[in-house]
């Protein structure tokens, strides 16, 4: 049950990334590109409950599907892929009153000799300007630190052109870099849609089904049944015991990325809770940007404010939580399996278990969660998932801030198959391999996506990523034998 539970989750999450990935660049059906990238798992989902978990899943079943799902999805993207001439006819046809605009050339000789103005032969040694569908690359060779030269660049090109394009710096494949420029489509509007971003009503009536939906979900993992709420309503603390942890844990999360965002002028939404009416009670929370991101600085910060305040709030749950927490005989080992949760899955979680219980944890014992626990311990997962170093997680934006994007893809692609000889020897590990498979490796680049950090922001970059090896390697043998867990 629990694995069918975590299947459906993954469901849900995978359609709505295959949705906002695709759906404005294929004319392929985003259900048929969802159901590839799910067949892996339900492939393996329905080798367990027709043969069973005692049997390994062979390593044909494991290792083609995840090589030629990923290929099948991008070739039914290309087979359907919209071309500018098509996307020009639709918005023709959306808006007929409309004057023609050149994609191949949105500006014209006289814009163009303004625009090679705009780069100081000492500050940027422009060489030759590309018009794509998109964008107006211009191409040369940079004379001066990218900070200057691009404070300098921005400041002609707003002075020449107003607030008409974006002017995005980055790294091409080769590592020269060059700058872009992007139609602004809020050039020239107001900012009157402003109350409509934010949306307080909608995100408090998130906020208040998605306290329902978990604090029925609390009340399940106490042991009770929904029947028992009528003529026991006394049992609703257990599902606050969940409930207020949980949604204050993810809840303050979200905060922390909405107040860096906002400390960086990028327009954003409030965060809003994701209910779900079974198992965890919520999918967590999300916080939508609708500006691009000034320079990696700002990337970072947002990235890691989330992870950072998360993780800190979690810390004093989880330990009370474990400590109100029995120790039982190890049953099934997996990642949900809160009623004899195995503390060695996780090395940072096995270190407060045995703090909170002392000796009733043994080898072989389990930890049967307080749900409180297990409140923090969905919080550890949570913080853990958002630090994988893929596409627009957390971790994925930090490792871009840190090393760039060309590295990030790579340490992305790492990322993904050190999982999945991770999850070859542990089978806790195919949750983690399953989500980083089907996340996309690429980030959205900042505006200046050429300043590097400064040493203390790197040494915090590493840092969250030592943490994400604490939450989901397992306890070492050695350390728990020392440990007597």
């Amino acid at each position: 049950m629990t694995l069918l539970l975590v299947l459906i989750l993954l469901s849900i999450i995978t359609y709505a990334v295959v949705q906002r990935s695709i759906s404005n660049i294929t004319k392929t059906p985003v259900w048929l590109c969802w159901l590839v990238m799910m067949f892996p798992a339900f492939l393996w989902t329905g080798w367990v409950y027709i043969v069973g978990d005692e049997e390994p899943i062979p390593i044909i079943l494991l290792l083609i599907p995840l090589i030629v799902c990923p290929l099948l999805y991008g070739w039914l993207i290309q087979k359907g892929k919209i071309t500018p001439q098509e996307s020009s006819t639709e918005k023709k046809e959306a808006l007929p009153n409309k004057p023609e605009v050149s994609l191949a050339r949105p500006i014209d000789n006289e814009e163009e000799t303004t625009l090679r103005n705009c780069f100081p032969w000492n500050i940027y040694y422009l060489q030759n300007i590309d018009y794509r569908p998109q964008a107006i690359l211009c191409r040369g060779k940079l004379k001066t630190v990218p900070e200057e030269a691009y404070q300098k660049i921005k400041k002609n090109v707003e002075g020449a052109f107003g607030d008409r394009f974006f002017l995005i710096f980055q790294e091409s494949l080769r590592g020269q870099p060059f700058f872009a420029l992007v139609p602004n489509p809020q050039a020239k509007k107001n900012n009157s849609n402003t109350e409509q971003l934010t949306r307080p009503g909608l995100a408090l009536f998130l906020l208040l089904v998605t306290v329902l939906t978990t604090t029925v979900a609390g009340v399940e993992f106490g042991g009770f049944e929904l029947e028992q709420i009528e003529s026991q309503p006394e049992i609703l603390t257990q599902g606050l015991l969940y409930s207020i942890p949980l949604l204050l844990i993810i809840g303050i999360h979200e905060l922390a990325h909405y107040w860096a965002t906002v400390a960086y002028n990028i327009r954003c939404s409030l965060p809003y809770m994701i209910p779900l009416p079974f198992f965890l009670g919520t999918l967590g929370a999300f916080v939508y940007k609708r500006s691009p991101i000034p320079h990696r600085r700002a990337l970072f910060d947002t990235a890691i404010s989330g992870s950072i305040a998360g993780f800190v709030v979690t810390l004093p749950f989880l330990f009370w939580g474990l400590s109100q927490s029995q120790a039982v005989p190890l049953d099934e080992s997996n990642l949900f399996n809160f009623t004899a949760l195995d503390p060695r899955l996780s090395f940072l979680f096995a270190i407060f278990a045995k703090g909170a219980l002392g000796s009733q944890l043994e080898p072989g014992m389990a930890v049967n969660l307080h749900p409180t626990a297990i409140a923090a311990y969905i919080g550890l997962l949570f913080v853990a998932f958002n630090l994988m170093p893929v596409g627009q997680l957390n971790g994925g934006h930090i490792v871009h801030a840190v090393f760039g994007q060309r590295m990030a893809v790579a340490i992305g692609q790492i990322a993904r198959i050190l999982a999945l000889f991770f999850a070859l020897v542990h089978s806790s590990f195919w949750v983690w391999t399953i989500i980083l498979w089907f996340m996309p490796l690429l980030d959205r680049p900042a505006l200046n996506d050429i300043t590097e950090l400064n040493n203390w922001r790197d040494f915090c970059g590493l840092l969250a990523l030592g943490l994400l090896l604490l939450i989901i390697l397992p306890l070492p043998v050695p350390i728990a034998n020392l440990l007597n867990i």
